[in-house]
């Protein structure tokens, strides 16, 4: 176990390659536990966040024209299908990750938890100037719960990155 915690950390030095392993391996835990997340977002969804963001949008359109406020529901459902299918796509680069790792795959996650960061925190100071109803997707606890995620698996895929980096040298310099 202490040989994993080690592997967590960003700053540890790598020695050997089982450690680089360890450490490349880490990002595929991150995104595992981001594929957990968004389980649970979609079994909110399913226990009627669906439902209160298609009641959210069509209050919101209500002034508009029966059109507009049709198109709110399906998008709402297109959203959980969407929601769905980054759940699945997670799941398989984070098994390409295990099995073969990469510095490919640390990298473009982090720069996707770093949006995801950014677009959150953004969110949340804008909110006080925009008319949001409260949703189950939407609740304080639900944001704290989601940057505190984001912040670990940011932590965990810079580990990713560094333990392929080094994975990699130690191949290179076997090869050789």
């Amino acid at each position: 176990m202490g040989d994993w915690i080690r592997a967590f950390n960003p700053m540890a030095t790598v020695g050997t390659e089982s450690e680089a392993l360890r450490a490349a391996r880490a990002s595929a835990i991150a995104i595992f536990i981001g594929v957990a997340y968004g389980v649970f977002g979609v079994v909110m969804m399913l226990n009627g966040g669906l439902e209160a963001m298609k009641i959210a949008a069509a209050a919101q359109s209500a002034g508009a024209d029966a059109q507009v406020a049709g198109m709110a529901g399906t998008i709402a459902q297109f959203t959980f299908y969407a929601m769905i299918a980054m759940v699945v796509i997670q799941l398989i680069l984070g098994l390409v990750q295990w099995v073969k790792p990469n510095t490919v795959i640390p990298t473009l996650f982090i720069v996707l938890v770093v949006y995801g960061l950014g677009s959150t925190v953004l969110t949340q100071m804008m909110a006080g100037q925009m008319d949001v109803p409260e949703t189950p997707m939407n609740a304080p606890w639900m944001m704290v719960f989601g940057i505190v995620v984001l912040v670990i698996e940011l932590i965990l895929h810079i580990a990713g990155v560094r333990g392929a980096g080094a994975l990699r040298k130690f191949r290179e310099a076997q090869a050789y």
